[in-house]
């Protein structure tokens, strides 16, 4: 019989391949670590053939959408992922702190400003790293993982081995093959492990600073958007701002339960009128002040400006930089929409209309310079003030969403990895897969948030800190995205240079000029992302660490056989479902179990569950069950969609099973002894691991202190799961490492 392949399920040999919700291999051998295989009877094909024409790996399909959910979802993400770089004309010019302007100075400066959005976020952006993605997931973990399936990482760094030594000759994986730099490096890459860990701590990095960043952004945007009242009346204090500033957040982050689909529907109408009257005032702008402003685009503009400012416009770079904070959550939010609509939308909504809103604030400085500090409301005209302003309000309010939606998305590719304390993660769309929600996450940042503000109530150093860590990002970004060129896409290494050399040199010069920004508050997100960075890495020791342990301790077939056959040994009457998140073999924690009761129900099957990219898996195909190589054990896989209800309580799961494991029954007395056990009734096994380290006091330190903190308060592996608490047994198990 010919192994079924198409949707990862090898049938002869029960190899089960399931993905995680960011699609890494988690193979589950149901016999044992080999590829062994079971004694026919083998189970019948036609549940599997269903399984197959209903879930379609995204490793092979990817999913398309119609033009018009594509126009639809673009529309939605004016709304979630715009908001902060479509609100960037309030604040660019106010920040040069240009004096003595003359012409050439202010068309310098548009100049810069559109050439930093062409080249930063359309070019490279747009029309290139969006195509980085890892099957529709966006941010510089997904690059990382995109990469980790191409290149067989074995770092220690990491807790999840994404590749398997079965998947050596599956399509999706990149074989040695191409140009001998691309040859050399990816071997380099496979065999050198402090390359392995620094490429793994540089991507944490970048992702810390993103959430960092996202912490930083709403309370900037929501505080930045109400002061903007203090001008309606003297009476209002910058501590009644504060205060309100502290009210909207919250309400904010208590929206966010409602979804990204419910949040964008609210929030797109905003963000498009915002477009439309920024493209109007600006037009208007232009031919009243200054019709020959777009003359500016030429580049050497730029070069009459350096050459005339010197070290005055290198500082300058830092203030143009606020025109693309919030580009990177293009990328990172790219799971909530797709490819297509993030560039629809960018291209022929949002670029034409900054660049517009940037002329028309250009054309009215040059005829009114001494306005710069107030640029955009001085340039709004009198009729249209108080209409623009209230929605100016509301689109910077919007403008924190966007990192708000990139911060789930980051953090659920985190999960996926195993980098990140486990949370709840809640799809809150049943069509994308990728629009999300996780409570804890949501009210740390709020918690974040909300301290931000109170702490320095709307000072300068929290206006200072916006955006500087967002240039790390892009610098992380570009080196991660000219990797996949080289190893995944195999580009020709002149195209590549073409693109690493030059972005590389414009974000290390922008880089350089926010330097200065460090001392006067630019420090804050970098004293959160040192934080995250903390929790992260102390999560991912802990976790490398607790599976090199089971994987080194891990049980065989004969020992099993050995241990169960023995005299000492009671079989109970009964079955026991043994829940275990090592998709690997035989947890030695059943071991333990074992030799300290001296006794195992004559049914034991070992339960391994996996959550799949898919909304939902049918009742029939969701039990997977092999027969071990002992009497009376079993191994089970039990696959949900990622809307499907995980509660096992009730008789129909325990009736569900016992079919299944009659259908493994290779003799009348076993079927008969299944039956028995069923009578008895069920105990769920769930099993809990306390690490301790023996040598080292950095060591001691992390695992007995940091990782055991975050273990105590983060959710278990197996919390979705519904079963009934008073046939629940939990065994603990000291790891000494």
């Amino acid at each position: 019989m010919e192994d079924v392949k198409s949707n990862n399920i090898s049938i002869n040999n029960y190899d089960i391949e399931s993905r995680s919700d960011l699609g890494h291999s988690n193979r589950v051998d149901l016999c044992n670590n080999s590829r062994r295989v079971v004694p026919e009877p083998v189970p019948t094909m036609e549940p599997y053939m269903k399984f197959i024409q209903t879930y379609q790996s995204p490793l092979t399909k990817a999913k398309e959408y119609p033009a018009v959910q594509t126009l639809l979802l673009a529309y939605q993400s004016l709304g979630v992922v715009y908001g902060d770089l479509g609100t960037s004309p309030v604040n660019v010019f106010s920040s040069t702190r240009l004096t003595n302007l003359t012409e050439d100075d202010l068309l310098g400066t548009f100049s810069l400003i559109f050439w930093t959005l062409t080249l930063l976020v359309l070019v490279k952006y747009v029309f290139i790293v969006l195509h980085a993605n890892d099957h529709g997931e966006g941010g510089t973990f997904a690059l990382y993982s995109y990469l980790c399936r191409h290149i067989n990482f074995r770092s220690k760094l990491t807790s999840h081995n994404v590749r398997m030594e079965s998947d050596e000759s599956m399509a999706d994986y990149s074989q040695d093959s191409g140009s001998p730099l691309r040859s050399k490096t990816k071997k380099f890459l496979e065999r050198s492990s402090a390359a392995q860990n620094f490429l793994t701590f540089v991507v944490l990095l970048g992702t810390c600073m993103v959430i960092g960043d996202g912490a930083l952004t709403p309370a900037t945007c929501v505080l930045s958007a109400l002061q903007g009242i203090q001008s309606v009346s003297s009476k209002i204090t910058q501590d009644h701002v504060v205060f309100m500033s502290v009210i909207m957040l919250i309400a904010l982050f208590m929206f966010q339960r409602c979804g990204t689909s419910k949040v964008s529907f609210c929030f797109t109408p905003v963000m498009l009128l915002w477009f439309a009257t920024n493209v109007s005032v600006g037009i208007y702008n232009m031919f009243e002040y200054y019709p020959s402003v777009l003359k500016a685009i030429s580049p050497h503009h730029i070069v009459k400006f350096v050459s005339r400012n010197g070290k005055t416009a290198w500082n300058l770079l830092g203030a143009v930089f606020l025109s693309i904070t919030g580009a990177e959550a293009m990328f990172a939010d790219l799971g909530h929409f797709n490819k297509r609509a993030i560039q629809l939308a960018f291209s022929f909504v949002v670029y034409p209309s900054l660049v517009l809103s940037y002329a028309g604030e250009t054309a009215y400085l040059l005829r009114y310079p001494e306005n710069i500090n107030n640029a955009y409301y001085s340039s709004l005209p009198k009729p249209v003030y108080w209409p623009m302003f209230v929605i100016s309000t509301l689109a910077a309010i919007v403008a924190s969403q966007s990192m708000i939606s990139a911060t789930f998305s980051i953090v659920k590719q985190s999960l996926a990895l195993g980098c990140f304390p486990r949370v709840n993660i809640i799809h809150t769309s049943s069509k994308h897969e990728g629009q999300i929600y996780s409570p804890e996450v949501n009210y740390i940042l709020m918690i974040l948030c909300v301290t931000l503000v109170l702490g320095f109530k709307g000072g300068v150093e929290l206006a200072n800190a916006y955006g500087v860590v967002v240039i790390w990002v892009m610098i992380i970004t570009t080196f991660l995205t000219a990797l996949v060129m080289l190893i995944i896409w195999k580009t020709n290494i002149i195209l590549i240079l073409a693109f690493f050399l030059p972005y590389i040199i414009i974000e290390g010069c922008f880089m350089t000029s926010l330097l200065n920004k460090i001392p006067q508050g630019g420090w804050v997100p970098f004293a959160i992302s040192a934080f995250l960075l903390t929790i992260m890495l102390s999560w991912t020791y802990g976790r490398s660490k607790k599976n090199e342990y089971e994987a080194d301790r891990k049980m065989s077939l004969p020992d099993l056989d050995e241990m169960l056959s023995s005299y000492s040994t009671y079989r109970a009457s009964g079955i026991c479902f043994f829940f275990t998140d090592l998709a690997n073999g035989i947890p030695p924690i059943i071991q333990h179990y074992i030799q300290h009761t001296n006794s195992v129900r004559e049914i034991l099957v070992i339960v391994t569950v996996r959550t799949l990219p898919i909304k939902t898996v049918l009742l029939e195909e969701r039990y997977n069950v092999g027969k071990l190589g002992v009497v009376g054990v079993y191994r089970c896989l039990i696959l949900f969609g990622y809307k499907d209800s995980q509660s096992l309580e009730g008789d129909d799961f325990v009736t569900l099973m016992i079919a299944k494991l009659q259908d493994q029954a290779e003799s009348t007395s076993e079927k008969q002894k299944i039956d028995a056990a069923a009578d008895r009734g069920p105990v769920f096994v769930l099993g809990r691991t306390i690490l301790k380290a023996n040598k080292g006091w950095f060591a001691r330190f992390t695992i007995e202190y940091l990782y055991r903190f975050l273990q105590k308060n983060s959710r278990a592996a197996i919390s979705a799961l519904q079963i009934p608490p008073d046939k629940t047994l939990q065994v603990g198990m000291l790891y000494e490492i």
